[in-house]
């Protein structure tokens, strides 16, 4: 099999690359290791930034987000009872969020590659990446029972962390840098409408807690555990307890309570590698970067990856040079490293820390009283929450 471009997963990034180099009139074909209904239903992030959003109408796949998608102009800070909308509009000339779930993303993009684009092959194991410093490399993979090779001029690794791609650049040649947090996010789908219109950030001194939602019937919470929780060890009744007494405000704001339909616990992490490219291989998405879930900003990152990829191979295609291509790790790191900023701010901003003392506990009070009395420091964070550029 031979394409020009091979792209590694069928998460949003490797999905939407192949529909951004579909529309640039540049061949490709997608293999993922999980079947249809596994990509489906995969359940990640949630928060799509400006850039994503427009992103995804450009390229034909918006019509349902912006039917069934929630747009946010906001978020809400809580801290010592009190409340503090950020106005994202106001603050950053008119940007905003949408509230629209990884598995529709996927879905939408899947249908269209499926009706408009080039193969995609489920239940393709990637197995290697093979020459990937020559002009020629390949694609190692099995599919229906027996082993095969895709021959490409480009690979794109959008196969996340555990994925073969990233482990076909020489380890010597790479720099790796990361940091574990000491605590975990205890995550609940709840069969009950969002008790606020916007996502509401709590800090408290029991922990950080964030309300978020799926669609206007189901919510979406989470609550700061520590490291290596079990969600199972977390009855229903102890789970809205804790979620009340960590949103609690002074006025008569009330959490409503539903059936819980999920219980998971996400660790929190933050993860860069460099490079991104080697060769005629590109990595995208969580193949080369991660960031804690509180800055929103892994599903964006990778979008940005792809749309960085596609214009430098276009360019390519069109001119001749191969100039955005030989700066694409450049690029998109420096973009990465913004929203690692940003995630690990909004991260030690919001979430007690084990063996925090009261000198730490009033330093974050005063960082959310900066926020809420300063518009500079609150314009930081609605620009960081909305989206950093792509490119």
């Amino acid at each position: 099999m031979r394409t020009t471009v091979g792209i590694i997963g069928a998460g949003p990034a490797g999905l939407l690359l192949a529909r951004l180099l579909h529309n640039a009139g540049i061949d490709s074909v997608v293999l993922e290791s999980r079947d249809r209904a596994y990509v489906e239903r995969r359940q990640r992030a949630g928060i799509l930034e400006q850039g994503t959003a427009d992103v995804l109408r450009a390229a034909g796949a918006g019509k349902r987000m912006d039917r069934e998608g929630l747009r946010h102009d906001g978020i809400e800070l809580r801290f010592d009872r009190r409340r503090h909308r950020v106005d994202f509009p106001a603050l950053t000339g008119g940007r905003s969020v949408m509230v629209y779930a990884q598995t529709e993303v996927c879905k939408d993009l899947i249908a269209l590659q499926l009706r408009e684009g080039g193969p995609l092959l489920f239940e393709a194991e990637a197995l290697a990446v093979e020459d990937a410093a020559t002009d020629a490399p390949r694609v190692r993979f099995r599919h229906e029972g027996r082993e095969d090779v895709l021959e490409c001029e480009y690979v794109v690794g959008c196969d996340g962390f555990w994925g073969v791609a990233r482990s076909a650049i020489p380890a010597d040649l790479t720099q790796v840098f990361e940091r574990t947090h000491p605590f975990g996010w205890l995550g609940i789908l709840a069969d009950v409408p969002p008790s606020h219109d916007e996502l509401v950030y709590a800090r408290h001194d029991r922990g950080f807690a964030l309300l978020s939602m799926r669609s206007p019937s189901v919510s979406r919470l989470y609550l700061q555990v520590p490291d290596g929780t079990d969600a199972g060890t977390w009855s229903d009744e102890e789970i809205w307890g804790e979620l009340e007494r960590r949103f609690e405000t002074a006025d008569d704001w009330r959490l409503e309570r539903g059936p819980i339909t999920q219980k998971s616990v996400t660790p929190m992490r933050s993860y860069v590698h460099e490079p991104m490219r080697h060769g005629r291989l590109f990595l995208a998405g969580d193949a080369a970067h991660i960031v804690p879930p509180t800055g929103a900003k892994g599903l964006n990152l990778a979008v940005g990856d792809v749309v960085t990829f596609a214009r430098a191979l276009t360019h390519r295609e069109e001119t001749g040079s191969a100039e955005l291509l030989d700066t694409y790790s450049e690029t998109c790191l420096r973009r990465i490293w913004q929203a690692e900023r940003f995630s690990y701010d909004m991260t030690t901003l919001l979430h007690r820390a084990p063996g925090a003392t009261g000198f730490e506990d009033r330093l974050q009070l005063a960082r959310l009283e900066r926020i809420a009395s300063s518009r500079a420091a609150e314009t930081d964070l609605a620009e960081g929450y909305t989206g950093f550029l792509f490119g």
